[in-house]
């Protein structure tokens, strides 16, 4: 099994309970064939650069999941009978560019502490010679 992350576009005027019901149905087909969802995340309302099947805006979702990769197409053909599903497009995830990104958002962060650490340390130093 592979690892993907399929990017939902709803219709924007789906409300939020029915929004959920939605990705919950698409997490059920997952599941249905084969897979293993790893996790699910809403990014939110979107205005269209240009319409989409008359439409201006939509909600996106993301989910990552494990499936085997015969069964892509499957799923890609359930989700076309949502109605209110306007886009969907799946990317299968590389495992050393995961590795790469997780370094440097971890040396980022280390980064960040320091030269915050090294403020703190000046405007103390500063308030020192002031007194």
């Amino acid at each position: 099994m592979k690892k993907y992350d399929g990017l939902y576009i709803f219709a924007g005027s789906a409300k939020d309970d029915v929004l959920d019901a939605y990705i919950l149905k698409m997490q059920e087909e997952i599941t249905r064939l084969g897979g293993v969802i790893i996790r699910t995340e809403t990014l939110g309302r979107r205005t269209f650069a240009y319409p989409i099947q008359k439409r201006d805006n939509g909600v996106y979702a993301k989910i990552r999941f494990e499936l085997a990769p015969a069964q892509v197409k499957t799923l890609v053909d359930r989700g076309h009978l949502i109605a209110e599903l306007i886009r969907v497009q799946f990317v299968e995830v590389n495992e050393k560019v995961e590795a790469v990104l997780a370094e440097q958002a971890a040396a980022r962060k280390v980064r960040e502490a320091t030269r915050v650490a090294a403020a703190a340390e000046a405007a103390q130093a500063v308030e020192e010679v002031q007194a």
